[in-house]
């Protein structure tokens, strides 16, 4: 067989992203066989509804087997844009830099746990071996493609679907002692919204019109909806400056780069347009990096 496929997924809380799809990180188990089978994966003898609604948030990714799921829907994907259903795989996927070293081996071994796959998606048969799985820290990965052009010191800050990862880039690579990563991404204000929307209207938002306003700035919703919308989000955004500030970085001096998900929120919200923020608003910039990444150890000869 021809060369390994190499797969890059970005596995968010709330989305899934690789360099060519977006989908919602929710897996449903369909009892029976279904009618309809858009985005339904076929493991094992059982039937599985892919983003239907994101996943709970847990304390790490392997403890159920949602992120295995949506990998095999992500893999499917990724080979149907290639015109093939067979294929020895190279994974390459992320974690949060401060937790990277921590999940790692884990993360690996749960991606690995069958080495030779067979499944179906969208009706479709694949069969695929897991050859190795490449795990590398989020937020460094996404500006993989720009360090060249960075100056002696950049800070990139990685708006995420629950974290918050902060990585100094000195010299032109990452600075371990100084990233930081804070546990409350996009999820955490979406919840801050839907605390505020009962509070004063016994009523909630569904989380996808959220992220909807929070990309467009656009929205059906009632007036006042909006308008607890805009408070929190732009509630949300001064936490993430403060934490900047904690960090003892110049918010005038020092060069930023904001990019995932929210950095579209930043920079449709914040109201920062100093010179020295910048904002990489591709949302799939991370799964390009792992992929960019992993296609260089491979031709290196697959060293770390």
């Amino acid at each position: 067989m021809k060369n390994p496929e190499i797969i890059a997924i970005d596995h968010g809380w709330s989305m899934c992203k690789t360099p060519n799809d977006i989908y919602i990180s929710g897996v449903s188990e369909i009892t029976t066989e279904p009618a309809y089978f858009d985005n339904v994966l076929e493991f094992k003898g059982r039937f599985y509804k892919i983003g239907s609604g994101r996943s709970e948030v847990r304390a790490t990714k392997v403890e159920t087997p949602d992120y295995y799921h949506l990998t095999l829907a992500g893999i499917a994907k990724e080979l149907s844009r290639r015109k093939t259903t067979e294929a020895r795989v190279i994974l390459s996927v992320g974690l949060p830099a401060s937790r990277y070293g921590d999940e790692k081996n884990d993360f690996i071994k749960y991606l690995k746990q069958n080495d030779e796959v067979y499944f179906k998606f969208e009706r479709i048969k694949y069969h695929v071996w897991i050859e190795d799985v490449y795990v590398y820290p989020q937020c460094y990965a996404a500006v993989i493609d720009q360090v060249q052009m960075f100056g002696p010191k950049v800070v990139v800050v990685d708006i995420g679907s629950w974290t918050i990862d902060i990585i100094p880039v000195i010299n032109k690579l990452p600075d371990e002692a100084g990233t930081d990563s804070i546990p409350q991404g996009i999820i955490t204000c979406m919840r801050n919204i839907n605390k505020e929307c009962v509070r004063q209207f016994g009523e909630s938002i569904d989380e996808e019109l959220i992220k909807e306003y929070m990309v467009t700035k656009k929205s059906m919703l009632p007036e006042g909806f909006i308008q607890i919308m805009d408070r929190e989000i732009k509630s949300f955004l001064s936490m993430v400056v403060n934490s900047l500030r904690e960090e003892k970085y110049s918010l005038k001096t020092t060069p930023f780069i904001f990019v995932g998900g929210g950095a579209v929120v930043m920079k449709n919200f914040g109201g920062y347009d100093q010179e020295n923020f910048t904002y990489k608003t591709d949302i799939c910039a991370n799964a390009k990096g792992f992929e960019q990444i992993a296609k260089y150890r491979v031709s290196q000869g697959g060293d770390n």
